[in-house]
C-alpha cells in the first residue's frame, strides 16, 4: 500500500448534511435580523468554518457582517444544529461499506472536518458505526480551522506517521488548500459544489467522481 492512513473531510465527501446546515444557517441569520439565504448560496459555503460562512452570506445580502456578531452567529447555528443535524445528516450510499473494506485491508481511517467531533460521533452512532474511524479531528479540536493544517498535523503526531503515508480526500478548495498546507497528498472528489477544474488547480493525485474510484 502506498498510504497507511486515509483521511477524509465529511460534508460532500463522506456524506450530506445540506438540509440541517440550511435550516441552522437561516435560523442564525434570522435571529440576527438578516434575511434567509438561498439554499445554493449556503451550499457553496459548506466546508467553511462558521464565522467565515457568516461573512460570506451577509456580504451576499449587501451587508458587511459585524465582527461582534460572528461568534453569536456560530452559537445560534450550533444551537439549532444540536436539535436537528444528526437526524438530517446521511452518509452517501456505499461509503460506510467502503470504509469497512479499507479498514479490513489495514488502512488507518480518520475524519478531519470543520464539524464538531460530537456531531460526527452522533452521525456514526445513528448508523451504529461508532469506532469505524480511528480518529476524528473536528472544528472543536483545533485552534485554527481548515485550511490551516493544524488538524492534519495533529493527526500525524497522533499516528506517528510521516506525511508521505497520508492521503487527504475532500471535495472543496478548502480541503485542497489544507492538504497543500500540511504537505500531504490530496485526492479530490466532485460530490460537492466544486468542479474538477477548480480542484485541479491544486496539487493532487487525481480528481474523482466518487470515493470508490480512489486508487488505494
Amino acid at each position: 500500500m502506498k498510504y497507511k492512513g486515509l483521511v477524509f473531510d465529511f460534508d460532500y465527501t463522506l456524506g450530506d448534511s445540506t438540509e440541517g446546515i440550511v435550516v441552522s444557517t437561516n435560523y442564525a441569520l434570522e435571529q440576527l435580523g438578516y434575511s434567509k439565504a438561498g439554499r445554493e448560496s449556503i451550499r457553496k459555503t459548506i466546508g467553511l468554518h462558521l464565522e467565515e460562512m457568516y461573512k460570506v452570506l451577509t456580504k451576499e445580502q449587501g451587508i458587511e457582517g459585524k465582527v461582534s456578531e460572528e461568534a453569536e452567529f456560530a452559537r445560534l447555528f450550533i444551537e439549532k444544529a444540536d436539535e436537528i443535524m444528526t437526524e438530517k445528516s446521511t452518509f452517501y450510499p456505499g461509503v460506510l461499506a467502503l470504509m469497512e473494506q479499507w479498514k479490513e485491508q489495514g488502512y488507518k481511517l480518520a475524519i478531519v472536518t470543520t464539524k464538531y467531533c460530537y456531531r460526527i460521533e452522533g452521525i456514526l452512532e445513528k448508523y451504529k458505526k461508532t469506532g469505524l474511524f480511528d480518529l476524528i479531528v473536528g472544528g472543536d479540536s483545533v485552534k485554527k480551522p481548515k485550511p490551516d493544517p493544524e488538524g492534519i498535523l495533529m493527526l500525524l503526531r497522533s499516528w506517528e506517521l510521516p506525511k508521505e503515508d497520508i492521503l487527504y480526500v475532500g471535495d472543496s478548495l478548502v480541503d485542497a488548500k489544507t492538504a497543500q498546507a500540511a504537505g500531504v497528498d490530496f485526492a479530490g472528489v466532485t460530490t460537492g459544489t466544486t468542479t474538477k477544474e477548480e480542484l485541479g488547480n491544486y496539487p493532487n493525485i487525481g480528481i474523482f467522481a466518487r470515493l470508490g474510484l480512489l486508487p488505494v
